[in-house]
């Protein structure tokens, strides 16, 4: 699921607060899945995912300060 930051923007922040969770819970089971099997067949995503989360931490900071 990657998504341009202008695509985030455009969301509300519990829209963004939503699929950060979202995003969160992959790479857990991505986590999990990579200390159960010692591989991934998509190792990749570690980084997609960790790429989003950061991504969407940032626009969500963004629209609080602009909320002030």
């Amino acid at each position: 699921m990657i998504m341009k930051p202008q695509e985030m923007r455009d969301q509300s922040i519990e829209e963004l607060v939503a699929k950060l969770e979202e995003s969160k819970r992959e790479l857990f089971e991505l986590k999990n899945e990579m200390k159960r099997s010692k591989k991934l067949e998509k190792p990749h995503l570690l980084r997609e995912k960790k790429k989003d989360i950061a991504k969407f931490n940032t626009i969500i900071r963004e629209k609080q300060l602009a909320n002030r």
